[in-house]
C-alpha cells in the first residue's frame, strides 16, 4: 500500500491552497451556487484548520486526497440530523466555533480523491483518516451527510428508496455509501434538502447547458433529483439530498 502521511491545515498551512483547489474539481457548475456554502466555507479553514485534512504523498509533495469537516452541537438521536444537511452543519459548525461552544460530535463535509489516485482503494483510507482526526478532539460520533456518488443516475427515484437498495451481496447499492459501510458506517436516515441551489432561468440554462423554455421539472447531468424551473416567477431550485450516516468512535 503506497505510503501517505496524514496532514492537517493547521500542521500544514502551505497546502491549504492545494486543499481547496482538489476540493472544488469534481463537482458540477451548479454546485457552486450554493449561497450558504460560499458564505462559510473558508470558515473553516479560519476556526478549525486542525479538522481540514489531506493525505500527502510525500514524494510528489501532492495530495492523494484531501477532506473537511467540524465539530457541531448533535444530541445522538438520528430523528434530530437537519434536513437541510450540509448546510446546517456548516451553520452550526461555524457558530459553535465562532461562541466557543462545547461541540458533541463532528460532521463531515467533502473528501475528494486526486484524478490519478481514483481506483486504488483510497477513500476508505481518508474517511479513517477523518475518524481518527476527529478521535484526536475527543468527539465520539462523525455523521456524514453522503452525496451518493450514482444516485444521478436514478433523478426520478426517491433518496429514501435509493438507499435501501442493495447488491446481491447484500452491500449497499451506491458505491461511496458502500466504502462508508465497509469502514463501520451506519445508513441513519436521509437529508431532503442538503444543498440548496436557486437562480434565474437563464442562469440555470447557463450553468448547465439545457435549455428550459417552459415551467417544469428537469433532469440535468450530475444532480440527484431534477431542477424545478418556474418561467413565470424567472426561479429555478435545486434541493440535493444526501445520506446520513454514522460512524461511532472511541474518543481518545
Amino acid at each position: 500500500m503506497t505510503a501517505l502521511t496524514l496532514v492537517t491545515a493547521a500542521e500544514r498551512p502551505e497546502l491549504v491552497s492545494q486543499m481547496l483547489r482538489l476540493g472544488t474539481s469534481p463537482w458540477p457548475e451548479f454546485l457552486d451556487h450554493d449561497p450558504v456554502v460560499n458564505a462559510l466555507w473558508r470558515s473553516i479553514y479560519e476556526l478549525a484548520p486542525s479538522y481540514q485534512f489531506g493525505l500527502l504523498d510525500e514524494q510528489a509533495n501532492s495530495l492523494a486526497a484531501m477532506g473537511n469537516c467540524l465539530p457541531i452541537r448533535w444530541d445522538g438521536r438520528a430523528e434530530a440530523l437537519p434536513e437541510r444537511g450540509i448546510d446546517a452543519v456548516l451553520e452550526d459548525g461555524v457558530a459553535c466555533l465562532r461562541d466557543e461552544a462545547t461541540p458533541t460530535a463532528a460532521s463531515a463535509l467533502m473528501i475528494v480523491v486526486a484524478p490519478e489516485w481514483l481506483g486504488r482503494r483510497i477513500s476508505a483510507r481518508a474517511i479513517r483518516a477523518m475518524a481518527e482526526i476527529v478521535g484526536r478532539h475527543g468527539l465520539a460520533d462523525l455523521v456524514a451527510p453522503v452525496r451518493a456518488t450514482d444516485k444521478h443516475r436514478y433523478p426520478l427515484i426517491p433518496m429514501g428508496r435509493y438507499i435501501r437498495w442493495r447488491r446481491d451481496d447484500g452491500s449497499s447499492f451506491d458505491p461511496w455509501i458502500r466504502v462508508h459501510e465497509r469502514v463501520g458506517g451506519e445508513i441513519v436516515g436521509c437529508a431532503s434538502a442538503a444543498m440548496r441551489v436557486t437562480g434565474s432561468v437563464a442562469e440555470w440554462e447557463r450553468w448547465t447547458g439545457v435549455a428550459m423554455p417552459e415551467s417544469g421539472a428537469y433532469v440535468i447531468a450530475g444532480a440527484l433529483v431534477p431542477v424545478d424551473i418556474d418561467r413565470e416567477r424567472d426561479v429555478g431550485e435545486y434541493l440535493e439530498p444526501a445520506c446520513w450516516v454514522r460512524h461511532r468512535l472511541l474518543p481518545r
